[in-house]
């Protein structure tokens, strides 16, 4: 009989960040199991017919934390008729999650050649793979200024904000960061709600009329600035073609670019 492609974790922990919507499950790690910060998991589960049975449901999540943490931390949006994240959202404390040996994705620092500053810039859930990133020390080693966007709806949908805020010398985000030598500059965009200091629109319209710069005090610069796209697969299209227009590009046949794209979906 041939050996599983996966492997039986343990749910340790779960933690609800907008009831109905949006949760995070952290599990056991199996020791084999490597990635780099940046990288997809498939998580697999029974189908809800057969709850005591192997798993037949699969699906692609990013790791929220860093590669050489002892646990796997995963971050989820509910679709109500789903076939997999209710059944997810589910589990609780001691319960079975699956999960495949083989880690898979794009969105990792070996994507791009040496830069100065790092834009990771996401919708949603989207927020997942960059959260590993930052909990990589690679990621701080390798750049001078690292901008973190994160485009939501309304405030409620602003999960790991504290975990985010509190690393280390990180103010409140601020309109002021020209010049800063702060290392992780963090702009939370909502487009249905104001938020302090932030004006209430759509990520990529910021992107386009060069308000999202002007937030960061950084300029993006295709000559030194590396740009990460994860999200709702409409607003990567458009990201992807305001960045296009200036100057941004993903690697091709082992040359490395400026623009690295997953549709988080």
């Amino acid at each position: 009989m041939a050996e599983p492609k996966y492997t039986r974790q343990t749910v340790t922990a779960t933690t609800t960040w907008l009831p109905g919507k949006l949760f995070s499950l952290r599990t056991t790690r199996d020791p084999a199991f490597s990635f780099q910060a940046g990288q997809f998991a498939r998580l697999g589960l029974p189908a809800a017919d057969d709850p005591g049975g192997e798993p037949r449901v699969w699906r692609a999540y990013s790791m929220v934390t860093g590669p050489s943490r002892p646990e796997l931390e995963f971050y989820s949006v509910v679709v109500p008729d789903g076939e997999f994240s209710p059944l997810l959202a589910g589990l609780r404390e001691g319960d079975a999650l699956y999960v495949d040996k083989t880690a898979f994705g794009f969105l990792t620092l070996d994507r791009f050649a040496a830069g100065t500053d790092l834009w990771l810039l996401a919708s949603g859930t989207g927020l997942s793979a960059y959260l590993s990133l930052l909990d990589d020390p690679l990621t701080w080693e390798s750049y001078r200024h690292v901008v973190l966007v994160h485009g939501v709806r309304t405030a409620g949908e602003l999960a790991y904000r504290d975990r985010i805020l509190g690393w280390p010398d990180l103010p409140e985000y601020s309109t002021h960061f020209r010049g800063t030598s702060r290392k992780l500059i963090y702009l939370p965009i909502a487009s249905r709600e104001t938020l302090p200091s932030m004006p209430r629109a759509r990520l990529t319209s910021l992107l386009e009329d060069g308000r999202l710069e002007r937030l960061a005090g950084i300029d993006l610069d295709p000559a030194r600035s590396r740009v990460m796209l994860c999200g709702n697969p409409d607003m990567v299209k458009d990201a992807r073609k305001l960045l296009a227009d200036r100057g941004f590009a993903p690697g091709r046949r082992g040359v490395p670019g400026n623009l690295a794209v997953e549709n988080y979906w």
